[in-house]
């Protein structure tokens, strides 16, 4: 292995020790929160524009992962992958920094008060993604911001509001991934590469999504879990998945 991807995966494990270290509390109020919801048939929204929508993704449904959670995805957030032609970076830089965006989407979903928020967001700062955590916490629904205080607290808010993700959220969870977010230096290069935001707000995602299964379990309730059809077990395994979304469908029904 070269000795700048060994440093890498060094720099990644360390930041993901500091999450361990620092964010369990934060991570348990989180899944209190979610658990709430979805032993109240309620729903976990989870949104996150650019590389943040990643981590809202994987929170349903992926493999592992709790029925309830209800990711809220706009292709203009995330297909830039391109760069050039339609739907290109440009277009997402420019449609991600225009206030009111977010206040359209959040118009597309039929929220209630019981329902939580779930942001993953790096620097927490930009107007679509402070759109949806304002307009979370004024239907009054418990918002989680997964961001990295690092970076937001040394740069000003975006919106009106004048505010960041981590000044809004009930329950913030740092990330402590630094200003910039790449993390390793090569000499002459002129800047720093390999980004370490989105391994680990998935990680603390998945960490999120597993405890609160663990508290549906305590509360004497079956968590609605996604199992992997990619097995010797697919029958059963598709059994179990389309189990998992007639109970999402059931409550998207209640709205």
């Amino acid at each position: 292995m070269s000795d700048v991807a060994g440093r890498y995966f060094d720099t990644v494990i360390d930041r993901l020790q500091q999450v361990a270290d620092t964010q369990g509390p934060a991570i348990a109020r989180a899944a209190e929160a979610c658990a709430k919801s979805i032993l109240n048939d309620k729903l976990v929204f989870t949104f996150g524009t650019g590389h943040g929508s990643f981590a809202a993704m994987e929170m349903f449904p992926r493999t592992g992962t709790v029925t309830g959670f209800r990711p809220i995805v706009e292709s203009s957030m995330i297909s830039f992958h391109r760069v050039l032609g339609d739907g290109g970076a440009r277009q997402y830089r420019f449609i991600h920094g225009r206030e009111g965006y977010g206040t359209a989407i959040l118009a597309a979903h039929q929220l209630d008060p019981g329902d939580t928020m779930l942001i993953f967001s790096h620097s927490g700062l930009n107007a679509v993604t402070l759109d949806i955590a304002v307009g979370a916490k004024e239907k009054g629904m418990t918002l989680i911001g997964v961001t990295s205080i690092p970076h937001s607290s040394s740069t000003p808010s975006r919106h009106s509001c004048g505010k960041r993700l981590f000044e809004l959220a009930d329950v913030v969870i740092d990330t402590g991934v630094p200003k910039g977010d790449a993390g390793i230096a090569i000499d002459s290069a002129g800047h720093r590469v390999g980004a370490t935001s989105t391994s680990i707000a998935i990680a603390i995602g998945q960490a999120i999504n597993a405890a609160t299964a663990e508290l549906i379990v305590q509360s004497g309730r079956e968590p609605f879990i996604m199992v992997s059809p990619n097995t010797t077990e697919k029958a059963a395994a598709d059994a179990q998945n389309d189990r998992n979304y007639a109970e999402l469908w059931r409550r998207l029904k209640m709205r």
